[in-house]
């Protein structure tokens, strides 16, 4: 274990290529559906959390059993949709790192939904009186939102990121964890503990928690600063 802990130290000091190829894949994967994940689920998180319509309670349940669904079952239906006999096979989308980004955001968007639904609900009578009384339009109302919402806005962007990052399930059934492909953190940490080489998946552990440890640093000092 020791022996190990060394190695992966060492690995990470001397910029190993294959480690720096397993972050640049994670870090492309993460950033590019955490942040689709953000365009999409903000303005649909705004808007449940504003608006009062019908349906709303059943548009809040299946964004939450969303929220809820297991990884695998995700990466079980894109594979059935990409695969060589589903109807999308002539995108050859498997095995690559788009169709990795595209789970995610199923998987991630939810969250950045529930998250800003919960917290828009609590402010939004006080913005929207503020609106009226402005005389405000409902572009410029969203813009009011947005801008009360901008703490609330970034910690739900790290949490879409922290899911992201720490992904497993769904990667792994359409990315294929390939070799200098579509291999991430979390993949490469299960393939090389498996395979009975500890130093890169510790290496990988390690940075995977540092930057865990960081990004829930930053979210707690955000909701900290959001109670107040």
């Amino acid at each position: 274990m020791k022996t190990s802990l060394i190695k992966a130290i060492e690995l990470i000091l001397s910029a190993d290529a294959e480690l720096l190829n397993i972050l640049s894949v994670t870090a492309e994967m993460s950033l590019k559906s955490s942040v689709l994940a953000l365009l999409i689920g903000l303005p649909i998180g705004i808007w449940l959390g504003a608006c009062r319509f019908p349906g709303r309670g059943m548009v809040l349940v299946v964004n939450r059993t969303l929220q809820g669904m297991p990884p695998v079952v995700c990466g079980l239906l894109f594979y059935m949709l990409f695969s060589g006999v589903g109807p999308f096979r002539h995108l050859k989308l498997l095995f690559t790192v788009k169709i990795m980004v595209m789970a995610q955001v199923v998987l991630i968007t939810p969250i950045v939904v529930n998250a800003m639904e919960s917290y828009v609900a609590g402010v939004a009578p006080s913005v929207r009186e503020t609106a009226r009384g402005l005389g405000l339009g409902g572009v410029k109302t969203f813009g009011l939102l947005c801008n009360e919402c901008v703490y609330q806005i970034i910690s739900a962007y790290l949490l879409a990121f922290a899911r992201s990052i720490a992904e497993v399930g769904a990667v792994s059934m359409v990315g294929g964890a390939i070799s200098w492909k579509t291999n991430v953190m979390t993949t490469a940490i299960m393939q090389h503990t498996n395979r009975g080489s500890f130093s890169l998946g510790i290496a990988l552990g390690l940075i995977l928690l540092t930057i865990s440890l960081i990004v829930n640093t930053v979210i707690s000092l955000l909701q900290r600063r959001l109670s107040r």
